[in-house]
């Protein structure tokens, strides 16, 4: 079992930056992907970016050359560093925790972010 708890969520105007964290209840160090998604109202849950135990992180098209995602796993925390926010990228973020062997996902409670024009 892995809790996941975002922070670091709010309001900002548009062109802002924000910086979501997510800290894992133990050691992420095995998981094999580590995510951040996102869900706006009336739409589908959709990837922003992840990131696995080894390598570079992989980014929705939305988001390229604005997010970056990085884990810490000696700090069992997850990051995503939001720049140039645009209004769009409003939704609740949600992280994600996947493993592939063995099978199993968790997810975070979610994080709002508000990016106001």
């Amino acid at each position: 079992q892995v809790q996941l708890v975002e922070s670091g969520g709010g309001l900002v105007q548009a062109g802002g930056s924000l910086r979501l964290s997510c800290t894992a209840s133990r050691s992420i160090s095995s998981i094999s992907v580590m995510g951040w998604y996102r869900q706006a109202p009336g739409k589908q849950r959709e990837l922003v970016a992840d990131v696995a135990n080894v390598g570079s992180g992989d980014y929705g098209d939305s988001v390229k050359g604005r997010f970056t995602i990085s884990r810490d796993n000696a700090k069992n925390t997850v990051y995503l560093q939001m720049n140039s926010l645009k209004p769009e990228d409003t939704a609740v973020y949600y992280c994600h925790a996947k493993n592939l062997f063995p099978i199993y996902e968790y997810w975070g409670q979610g994080t709002q972010v508000t990016v106001s024009s």
